[in-house]
């Protein structure tokens, strides 16, 4: 896609997230996904690679080329380098050659603060956007999944990214309520590695644990089948290479305070809810979005606790980048939302 040109009215969507970014053309559709993932070189302070060609290198890496992660828990923790990180993927994903710059809409959390809003929306900026709006997880979410929020009723939604789980209900174009936790499927990662050490006296890398729970982890134990799987690392005791093997029950109990949490947050978000728009929730399914929702077992353990259906949104894991592209066509109806900020 080299030597692409932009036209005035071109419109792109950022799911800038914790652990990837994808980007949404209109027209074209999500024409990138890769890890948020900067390789450094701390001797010269340059970008040795970005993305997935980054990701490779956690924990592979000399000392003096360190793989990070510029965005913890739905936020900008280092904003220089996710600057050049957003410029890579936009230069990737749309081509170096452009007469006119893009007009961006980025997500964000629900729950993020004025300065880290600005944080976000300088970096669009600094990356070569000419415009800049910003739009709420849950709304983005909801757009692109394909449910309808301009009409009077309530709908659900519950987006479980990387670094955060955002859980809303909307009507009329809006947000009527939202909640955003700290916890998404890192946590789940990190709890992980912890009860490998801890339990087993097992060090692994943060891929190895992303692995695991992709291919055995759970959330429901008994509503899903028992997986086991080996798991490789270093024993902590005696310094050697070591086998553990591990099954689905183990990493439940391991994953289970974050996704207590999150079960927590949900009813939370229940009870915050104005009774006329439960009554419409109740006769409709609750959407799941993000890659946190593909846990094994995690939509039936909240129908089982909830006593409302829950279901995973077709695409899961682009629905936030989708909704955020469609957004821009639809400022007219959302721009005067408080959960979408515009800027120049």
């Amino acid at each position: 896609m080299n030597g692409l040109l932009f036209d005035m009215g071109q419109s792109i969507g950022i799911d800038l997230g914790t652990a990837t970014v994808l980007v949404y053309i209109k027209n074209k559709g999500v024409v990138l996904h890769e890890p948020s993932v900067v390789a450094m070189d701390t001797e010269t302070n340059e970008v040795v690679a970005i993305g997935k060609e980054a990701r490779k290198m956690l924990g592979r890496t000399p000392e003096n080329i360190v793989a990070i992660r510029p965005l913890r828990e739905g936020v900008i923790a280092d904003y220089a380098t996710t600057e050049k990180m957003l410029k890579h993927f936009l230069n990737k994903a749309c081509g170096h050659k452009r007469i006119f710059k893009p007009k961006v809409m980025v997500c964000i959390p629900s729950g993020v603060t004025g300065v880290e809003e600005r944080a976000v929306r300088e970096a669009a900026l600094q990356a070569g956007a000419r415009e800049a709006h910003l739009i709420e997880e849950p709304l983005a979410a909801a757009i692109g999944a394909g449910i309808d929020i301009s009409k009077p009723e309530g709908n659900m939604l519950v987006d479980i990214g990387g670094g955060t789980t955002d859980i809303a209900v909307l009507s009329l174009g809006g947000t009527v309520y939202s909640k955003s936790i700290r916890i998404g499927g890192d946590k789940f990662d990190e709890a992980i590695l912890k009860y490998l050490r801890r339990d087993h006296n097992l060090l692994i890398g943060e891929s190895t644990a992303e692995a695991i729970k992709i291919s055995i982890g759970t959330a429901y134990p008994e509503g899903t089948e028992r997986m086991v799987a080996e798991v490789r690392g270093r024993d902590l005791v005696t310094g050697l290479p070591k086998i553990l093997e591990v099954d689905s029950d183990m990493l439940y109990g391991a994953m289970k305070k974050p996704l207590d949490t999150i079960v927590r947050s949900v009813r939370e978000t229940f009870e915050k809810t104005p009774p006329e728009l439960i009554s419409d929730i109740l006769e409709k399914s609750i959407i799941m979005t993000g890659g946190g929702a593909l846990l094994r077992g995690l939509d039936i353990r909240l129908t089982e606790e909830m006593k409302v259906p829950f279901f995973i949104a077709d695409n899961a894991i682009s629905c936030v980048a989708r909704g955020t592209g469609k957004a821009l066509d639809m400022l007219d109806k959302i721009g005067n939302n408080s959960k979408v900020k515009r800027a120049y």
